[in-house]
């Protein structure tokens, strides 16, 4: 009689350091806690203590391993075997007192203790990757994972040593599970942020920039400060450049929202025509289920150049348009500005050529990738 196929019941995930790598681990935790099963997060990286306590407090079980710093130099890299060495061990214990049925890593050099004590202890390993280059972690850890599921169509899918799935990006439930129109949304924002938007205007979502970028921060500010034709523009800077970006502002004609950071992300994306960002992998996701035309400036620094592969998944579709962090210039900007203002139709099927793009169950076929071969 053939062997019926494990239910997942008991799932171990690992992720950390950026937010691009825990948001969607503890998405995939949250819905599978919400369907029955039992979830636990393994962090690593350098936020431990703040991705612990966003975690405890969504009621996701959650345990911080031993800081695990870029091995740069010959102290970091001291410590950085010494995470690796105690973050195994540790994981090791926990695995066998948790007994998962499988262990999903999340990418980075973060999930390698938590994968290798799979590997020694002999638990079914899976992998996600959230950018369309494979990052050097997966590629190294593949050869011990059964399947890896992608964010994209991967561009170096040939340095993959297991079978490959794409199922798109986890995106958070509260971006999936309200949808508005552009008035509805801008009248959220209105409410909220005690703001004098209007919806007929043609609106501008900016953000990206949190790292200091000039572009961001000084470059569009000042730019669209000329703008001579009606437009509004929502600014989200990051806590650290708010003042910067704020003052920049104080002399706008045009209506502006400028935030450092906000909760319902959904309400900001409803209500843009177009939007001005990086295209770093949950962006980029996150703009194809809302059907947003963008103009994609990808961080130059990303590991490897993802960020650009990444824009050049909707600029292959007709959904984005790319431009070098050095070639965006104020006059590249009053460019792109006017051909958006007269031709906002043109913009528009791009956001629907974006849409068609969008994977909005990508969490339900990661747990189905893992089940299906369990």
């Amino acid at each position: 009689m053939k062997k019926q196929k494990q239910k997942l019941e008991r799932l171990i995930i690992t992720c950390g350091g950026t937010g691009g790598h825990f948001y969607p681990g503890l998405t995939i935790a949250r819905e599978f806690i919400k369907s029955g099963g039992e979830a636990l997060l393994l962090l690593s990286g350098r936020n431990i203590k703040t991705q612990t306590a966003v975690a405890e407090a969504q009621g996701i079980p959650a345990i911080g391993l031993q800081p695990m710093p870029s091995p740069r130099n010959p102290v970091s890299a001291v410590k950085f075997f010494y995470g690796l060495f105690t973050g195994t061990l540790t994981s090791m214990r926990l695995m066998r007192k948790f007994s998962p049925n499988a262990v999903l890593g999340m990418g980075s050099f973060a999930s390698l203790p938590v994968i290798l004590a799979a590997r020694f202890c002999s638990f079914p390993i899976f992998l996600h990757d959230g950018n369309a280059r494979i990052g050097k972690a997966n590629r190294f850890l593949s050869r011990w994972a059964k399947c890896l599921g992608t964010a994209f169509p991967p561009v170096n899918a040939h340095k993959i040593k297991c079978p490959l799935q794409i199922t798109g990006m986890p995106v958070r439930t509260e971006l999936l599970n309200e949808k508005l129109d552009k008035p509805s949304a801008v009248g959220k924002l209105n409410r909220i942020f005690k703001a004098n938007l209007n919806p007929e205007l043609p609106t501008l979502l900016i953000f990206g920039g949190s790292q200091g970028a000039q572009i961001f921060n000084k470059t569009i500010p000042r730019t669209l400060l000329k703008q001579e034709m009606p437009i509004q523009i929502l600014h989200l800077t990051g806590p650290r450049k708010f003042e910067d970006v704020k003052y920049e502002y104080a002399a706008a004609v045009h209506p502006v929202l400028c935030l450092p950071f906000v909760e319902k992300m959904h309400y900001f994306y409803e209500a843009a025509d177009l939007v001005f960002s990086r295209s770093g992998g949950s962006t980029v996701a996150e703009l194809c289920i809302f059907g947003k035309p963008a103009i994609l400036v990808p961080y130059p620094y990303a590991a490897e150049g993802h960020q650009r592969d990444n824009a050049e998944y909707m600029v292959n579709s007709g959904a984005a348009e790319v431009v070098d962090n050095a070639k965006c210039t104020a006059e590249y900007i009053e460019t792109k500005m006017s051909d958006w203002l007269n031709n906002p139709a043109g913009y528009s099927k791009a956001g629907q050529k974006a849409l068609a793009l969008s994977k909005p169950h990508a969490t339900e076929d990661i747990l189905k990738m893992i089940n299906s071969q369990l």
